[in-house]
């Protein structure tokens, strides 16, 4: 049985779990992409019984019967709930107290995933910006 807690960004909404997760899995679908401004989500599935939370959580109904938290002082969004699968909530990952241990075991709707990840071990990457902010105060003239 897992122990799980996490967060939203600005901890006014915490949450905890106990017991085994039903799915553990990245989307790609379209609704995901543009809930989360993201071209994956990640998603831990939770008994929503055995899944208690802290904190106010503002709700919005992206189809009939689904619907996606956030933390309305930050906007993090908490996850994802549908009646289509009504005894689960579907946790977004990143909110996990260390989402560096996620380990996904399934990606779904793999139609909209965006062609472009493809690239990402092709570019170059760096551990901070690649550039530092641009200074405001100097012209180019």
């Amino acid at each position: 049985m897992a122990r799980l807690s996490g967060r939203c960004m600005c901890g006014a909404v915490t949450w905890t779990y106990a017991g085994d997760t039903t799915r553990n899995l990245v989307c790609y679908c379209t609704d995901c992409q543009r809930a989360t401004s993201s071209p994956v989500t990640a998603f831990l599935g939770m008994i929503a019984k055995q899944l208690s939370w802290n904190g106010k959580i503002k709700h919005y109904e992206s189809s009939a019967g689904t619907f996606r938290g956030f933390c309305p002082a930050c906007g993090t969004r908490l996850y994802f709930r549908s009646d289509k699968w009504p005894e689960e909530t579907h946790v977004h990952a990143a909110t996990l107290t260390n989402p560096g241990e996620y380990r996904p075991d399934a990606q779904v709707l793999t139609r909209s995933r965006p062609g472009w990840l493809d690239l990402l071990k092709s570019i170059p990457s760096h551990d901070g910006f690649q550039r530092p902010p641009a200074d405001p105060t100097e012209r180019a003239d």
